[in-house]
Protein backbone atom coordinates (compact mmCIF):
# COMPACT_ATOMS: atom_id res chain seq x y z
CA UNK A 1 0.00 0.00 0.00
CA UNK A 2 1.70 3.72 -1.19
CA UNK A 3 2.25 6.13 1.71
CA UNK A 4 0.12 6.16 4.31
CA UNK A 5 -3.65 6.40 2.61
CA UNK A 6 -5.91 5.64 4.89
CA UNK A 7 -8.72 2.43 3.55
CA UNK A 8 -12.43 2.50 4.05
CA UNK A 9 -14.00 -0.27 4.10
CA UNK A 10 -17.76 -1.46 4.55
CA UNK A 11 -18.94 -4.54 6.51
CA UNK A 12 -21.62 -6.76 5.19
CA UNK A 13 -22.61 -9.77 6.95
CA UNK A 14 -25.94 -10.76 8.88
CA UNK A 15 -24.41 -12.25 11.72
CA UNK A 16 -23.89 -10.19 14.81
CA UNK A 17 -21.01 -11.81 16.66
CA UNK A 18 -19.15 -12.53 13.42
CA UNK A 19 -19.96 -8.58 12.21
CA UNK A 20 -18.70 -7.36 15.72
CA UNK A 21 -15.75 -9.15 15.47
CA UNK A 22 -14.70 -8.19 11.73
CA UNK A 23 -15.42 -4.81 12.62
CA UNK A 24 -12.99 -5.53 15.51
CA UNK A 25 -10.23 -7.28 13.78
CA UNK A 26 -10.29 -4.93 10.93
CA UNK A 27 -10.03 -1.89 13.38
CA UNK A 28 -7.00 -2.79 14.53
CA UNK A 29 -5.63 -3.27 11.37
CA UNK A 30 -3.09 0.10 10.44
CA UNK A 31 -4.38 1.78 7.50
CA UNK A 32 -7.80 0.81 7.67
CA UNK A 33 -11.01 2.28 8.86
CA UNK A 34 -14.52 0.21 9.39
CA UNK A 35 -16.74 3.66 8.30
CA UNK A 36 -19.97 1.31 8.05
CA UNK A 37 -21.79 -2.22 8.61
CA UNK A 38 -24.65 -3.43 7.34
CA UNK A 39 -26.59 -7.10 7.66
CA UNK A 40 -28.29 -7.57 4.05
CA UNK A 41 -27.62 -7.50 0.49
CA UNK A 42 -29.89 -4.56 -0.26
CA UNK A 43 -28.14 -2.01 2.58
CA UNK A 44 -24.79 -3.02 1.10
CA UNK A 45 -25.97 -1.97 -2.50
CA UNK A 46 -27.37 1.68 -0.49
CA UNK A 47 -24.35 2.31 1.47
CA UNK A 48 -21.77 1.58 -0.98
CA UNK A 49 -23.53 4.37 -2.91
CA UNK A 50 -23.55 6.50 0.28
CA UNK A 51 -20.47 5.75 1.95
CA UNK A 52 -18.20 5.06 -1.17
CA UNK A 53 -15.70 3.14 0.95
CA UNK A 54 -12.58 1.73 -0.83
CA UNK A 55 -13.36 -1.89 -0.06
CA UNK A 56 -16.84 -3.85 0.53
CA UNK A 57 -15.98 -7.16 2.49
CA UNK A 58 -19.22 -9.06 1.45
CA UNK A 59 -20.54 -12.15 3.27
CA UNK A 60 -22.65 -14.69 0.25
CA UNK A 61 -25.52 -15.50 2.55
CA UNK A 62 -27.35 -12.15 2.89
CA UNK A 63 -31.33 -11.89 3.64
CA UNK A 64 -33.12 -9.63 0.86
CA UNK A 65 -30.16 -10.28 -1.94
CA UNK A 66 -27.31 -12.38 -1.26
CA UNK A 67 -23.94 -11.06 -1.38
CA UNK A 68 -22.95 -12.30 -5.15
CA UNK A 69 -25.93 -10.39 -6.65
CA UNK A 70 -25.09 -7.46 -4.43
CA UNK A 71 -21.65 -7.56 -5.53
CA UNK A 72 -22.94 -7.33 -9.09
CA UNK A 73 -25.28 -4.48 -8.48
CA UNK A 74 -22.08 -2.69 -6.34
CA UNK A 75 -19.65 -3.19 -9.45
CA UNK A 76 -21.85 -2.38 -12.42
CA UNK A 77 -22.46 1.45 -10.82
CA UNK A 78 -19.49 1.50 -8.84
CA UNK A 79 -16.37 -0.35 -11.22
CA UNK A 80 -13.50 0.96 -9.24
CA UNK A 81 -14.92 0.08 -6.15
CA UNK A 82 -13.06 -3.44 -4.99
CA UNK A 83 -14.97 -6.19 -3.17
CA UNK A 84 -13.67 -8.92 -0.82
CA UNK A 85 -16.08 -12.37 -0.77
CA UNK A 86 -15.59 -13.49 3.23
CA UNK A 87 -17.80 -16.39 3.38
CA UNK A 88 -17.50 -20.04 4.18
CA UNK A 89 -19.07 -21.44 1.16
CA UNK A 90 -16.21 -22.66 -1.11
CA UNK A 91 -18.35 -24.89 -3.90
CA UNK A 92 -16.82 -24.55 -7.56
CA UNK A 93 -21.01 -22.91 -8.28
CA UNK A 94 -20.19 -20.41 -6.19
CA UNK A 95 -16.32 -19.50 -6.34
CA UNK A 96 -17.56 -18.95 -10.30
CA UNK A 97 -20.84 -17.02 -9.70
CA UNK A 98 -18.83 -14.72 -7.30
CA UNK A 99 -15.85 -14.38 -9.62
CA UNK A 100 -18.46 -13.70 -12.48
CA UNK A 101 -19.97 -10.68 -10.33
CA UNK A 102 -16.85 -8.79 -10.13
CA UNK A 103 -15.43 -10.14 -6.69
CA UNK A 104 -11.45 -9.10 -6.06
CA UNK A 105 -10.98 -11.43 -3.74
CA UNK A 106 -12.43 -14.48 -2.25
CA UNK A 107 -11.14 -15.43 1.46
CA UNK A 108 -12.73 -18.41 3.58
CA UNK A 109 -13.60 -17.45 6.80
CA UNK A 110 -10.92 -19.14 8.37
CA UNK A 111 -8.18 -16.93 7.27
CA UNK A 112 -5.81 -15.69 9.39
CA UNK A 113 -6.32 -12.08 10.64
CA UNK A 114 -2.82 -11.66 9.26
CA UNK A 115 -4.02 -13.09 5.67
CA UNK A 116 -6.84 -11.10 5.65
CA UNK A 117 -4.94 -8.00 6.28
CA UNK A 118 -2.63 -8.92 3.19
CA UNK A 119 -5.58 -9.59 1.01
CA UNK A 120 -7.33 -6.50 2.01
CA UNK A 121 -4.54 -4.25 1.41
CA UNK A 122 -3.14 -6.09 -1.86
CA UNK A 123 -6.63 -5.37 -3.36
CA UNK A 124 -6.78 -1.65 -2.32
CA UNK A 125 -3.48 -1.59 -3.93
CA UNK A 126 -5.01 -2.92 -7.42
CA UNK A 127 -4.52 -6.28 -7.15
CA UNK A 128 -6.23 -9.40 -6.47
CA UNK A 129 -6.33 -12.37 -4.03
CA UNK A 130 -7.31 -16.11 -3.90
CA UNK A 131 -7.61 -18.27 -0.60
CA UNK A 132 -4.63 -20.80 -1.07
CA UNK A 133 -7.25 -23.24 -0.87
CA UNK A 134 -9.36 -21.93 -3.69
CA UNK A 135 -7.07 -20.97 -5.64
CA UNK A 136 -5.56 -24.45 -6.24
CA UNK A 137 -9.17 -25.64 -6.53
CA UNK A 138 -9.93 -23.25 -9.70
CA UNK A 139 -6.34 -23.24 -11.44
CA UNK A 140 -7.29 -27.10 -11.42
CA UNK A 141 -10.71 -26.59 -12.88
CA UNK A 142 -9.84 -23.79 -15.48
CA UNK A 143 -6.59 -25.89 -16.39
CA UNK A 144 -9.12 -28.94 -16.68
CA UNK A 145 -6.92 -31.64 -14.19
CA UNK A 146 -10.30 -31.45 -11.44
CA UNK A 147 -13.95 -32.51 -12.83
CA UNK A 148 -16.56 -29.75 -11.78
CA UNK A 149 -19.17 -27.09 -12.84
CA UNK A 150 -16.31 -24.72 -13.58
CA UNK A 151 -14.51 -27.13 -15.87
CA UNK A 152 -17.10 -27.31 -18.28
CA UNK A 153 -17.49 -23.52 -18.15
CA UNK A 154 -14.03 -23.20 -19.13
CA UNK A 155 -14.40 -25.63 -21.92
CA UNK A 156 -16.92 -23.59 -23.52
CA UNK A 157 -15.10 -20.35 -23.61
CA UNK A 158 -11.81 -21.17 -23.38
CA UNK A 159 -11.79 -22.00 -27.56
CA UNK A 160 -12.39 -18.16 -27.34
CA UNK A 161 -9.23 -16.84 -25.82
CA UNK A 162 -7.13 -14.09 -27.19
CA UNK A 163 -4.06 -15.91 -25.67
CA UNK A 164 -1.43 -18.17 -27.05
CA UNK A 165 -0.75 -21.17 -25.37
CA UNK A 166 2.52 -20.26 -23.93
CA UNK A 167 0.60 -16.90 -22.74
CA UNK A 168 -1.65 -18.93 -21.15
CA UNK A 169 1.02 -21.44 -19.66
CA UNK A 170 2.55 -18.20 -17.83
CA UNK A 171 -0.64 -16.83 -16.78
CA UNK A 172 -0.80 -20.13 -14.89
CA UNK A 173 2.23 -19.93 -13.05
CA UNK A 174 1.15 -16.60 -11.96
CA UNK A 175 -2.01 -17.61 -10.41
CA UNK A 176 0.34 -20.01 -8.56
CA UNK A 177 2.38 -17.32 -6.89
CA UNK A 178 5.27 -17.46 -8.87
CA UNK A 179 7.15 -14.74 -10.01
CA UNK A 180 8.87 -13.68 -13.21
CA UNK A 181 12.38 -14.87 -12.57
CA UNK A 182 11.06 -18.17 -11.20
CA UNK A 183 8.56 -18.72 -14.13
CA UNK A 184 11.32 -18.12 -16.57
CA UNK A 185 13.47 -21.12 -14.62
CA UNK A 186 10.41 -23.13 -14.74
CA UNK A 187 9.72 -22.96 -18.84
CA UNK A 188 13.35 -22.50 -19.74
CA UNK A 189 13.02 -18.64 -20.80
CA UNK A 190 14.93 -15.54 -19.86
CA UNK A 191 12.87 -12.79 -17.63
CA UNK A 192 12.59 -10.39 -20.94
CA UNK A 193 10.95 -13.02 -22.58
CA UNK A 194 8.38 -13.79 -19.25
CA UNK A 195 8.05 -10.03 -19.56
CA UNK A 196 7.47 -10.00 -23.03
CA UNK A 197 4.78 -12.26 -22.87
CA UNK A 198 3.26 -10.58 -19.38
CA UNK A 199 2.79 -7.31 -22.00
CA UNK A 200 1.29 -8.88 -24.78
CA UNK A 201 -1.28 -10.33 -21.74
CA UNK A 202 -1.76 -7.22 -20.08
CA UNK A 203 -2.59 -5.51 -23.68
CA UNK A 204 -5.11 -8.54 -24.77
CA UNK A 205 -7.13 -8.36 -21.79
CA UNK A 206 -7.43 -4.64 -21.74
CA UNK A 207 -5.50 -4.47 -18.22
CA UNK A 208 -2.92 -2.75 -16.14
CA UNK A 209 -0.82 -5.70 -13.82
CA UNK A 210 -0.54 -9.26 -13.77
CA UNK A 211 -3.11 -10.02 -11.05
CA UNK A 212 -5.85 -8.60 -12.67
CA UNK A 213 -5.11 -10.35 -15.60
CA UNK A 214 -4.84 -13.79 -14.08
CA UNK A 215 -8.23 -13.02 -12.31
CA UNK A 216 -9.91 -11.60 -15.57
CA UNK A 217 -8.67 -14.64 -17.52
CA UNK A 218 -9.81 -16.72 -14.96
CA UNK A 219 -12.91 -15.19 -15.15
CA UNK A 220 -13.52 -15.55 -18.68
CA UNK A 221 -12.26 -19.09 -18.83
CA UNK A 222 -9.24 -18.47 -20.99
CA UNK A 223 -7.08 -20.37 -18.37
Amino acid sequence: MSGSRLITVLVVEDNEITRVGLELTLNQIAGLKVVGSVTDGLAAVEQAKLLNPNIVVMDIGLPEIDGIEATRRIKAERPAMRVVMLSSHDTDDVLFSALSAGADAYCLKEISSAQLEMALKSVADGAAWLDPAVSSRVLAAFTGNAPSPLTEIAKVVRSESPLSLREADVLRLVIEGFSNQEIADRLGLSVETIKTHMRHIMEKLAVTDRTQAAVKAMRQGFI
